[in-house]
């Protein structure tokens, strides 16, 4: 039996939605509810939000934010609403009361996990979902945040000098991941989608809204990196996928659900590993390789 939009409940549209047509959304309003501007990728606005704030090192390597500390939300519009999805990285500490915040509001809540193990402090990661007015969802989000976490909503203070280089052979972890990475604050990332997105309540879950592998790869000197990330995977796939990246080292940290209403139903993975960054590239492609990936 197939239940459309299960993640969302009666009460939260109801909390709220306001009639109006996805064509009538202000983004700009959007924008300012939350204290951000977004990423716009077709029509989903998604905002960053990275804990900036926290200092968290693993086996002695300080987390850059974009590895494993970056927090966003995504707005996508739905049945003349908007439909958001969203992963906040939040202290042990900040788990109840940003959860209770939001569930005041009328979002829901669709997964708590970790990411990375022997981490200090350690991190948490709070799936939110929700369907309605954006601009209402947005605030929504932004006084949970404000009220149970420090999650910074103030631009980062301007720098002098270039952007962070990436001590890595980027062109070469290109050829054998067969996809082309992005430098962001330190890290070079590849977001690999599946050949066939998941739905959510009949909608595609497209890169922007987290459908797809993300790999992280955050130079640790000498040619190597610590990677981590996720990878989408059905269930048929999880042990295959589980096996591969065990046979190259790279240590399974965490495997769960995001969604809940989601078809086909998804699993997402996530691995550490701090070695040599080529050889690194060719076992995570190894493993990529199990699922069903769009090929590039």
């Amino acid at each position: 039996m197939k239940h459309p939009l299960t993640v969302f409940t009666l009460g939260a549209a109801l909390l709220l939605s306001l009639p109006a047509r996805a064509a009538d959304i202000d983004w700009k309003k959007v924008d300012a509810a939350l204290g951000k501007t977004a990423a716009v990728s077709g029509e989903v606005h998604r905002y960053g939000l990275p804990r900036s704030d926290l200092h968290v090192t693993l086996d002695g390597i300080a987390i850059k934010p974009a590895l494993a500390l970056g927090g966003w939300v995504a707005f996508a519009p739905m049945h003349g609403q908007a439909m958001v999805m969203g992963d906040l990285v939040l202290l042990e500490t900040e788990i109840t009361p940003v959860m209770t915040k939001l569930l005041d509001s009328g979002l829901e809540i669709t997964a708590i996990h970790n990411h990375i193990l022997r981490a200090s402090p350690a991190t948490f990661y709070m799936h939110v979902a929700g369907h309605g007015d954006p601009e209402k969802m947005a605030a929504a989000i932004r006084a949970a945040l404000s009220v149970g976490s420090k999650t910074p909503f103030d631009p980062p203070a301007a720098t002098a000098g270039a952007a962070p280089t990436i001590d890595l052979d980027t062109a070469k972890l290109d050829e054998i991941m067969r996809a082309k990475g992005t430098a962001t604050g330190g890290v070079y990332q590849f977001g690999i989608p599946r050949r066939e997105p998941a739905k959510e309540g009949g909608m595609q879950v497209t890169t922007a809204l987290g459908g797809a592998n993300a790999i992280n790869f955050q130079p640790t000197g000498g040619g190597k990196a610590a990677i981590t990330g996720d990878f989408l995977v059905t269930g048929n796939e999880v042990n295959p996928l589980i096996r591969a990246l065990r046979s190259g080292d790279i240590d399974v940290t965490a495997i769960h659900s995001h969604m809940l209403g989601e078809e086909p139903r998804m699993f997402f993975i996530h691995f550490w590993a701090n070695d040599d960054a080529l050889k690194l590239a060719r076992n995570v492609r190894a493993a990529l390789d199990k699922t069903d990936v769009a090929q590039h």
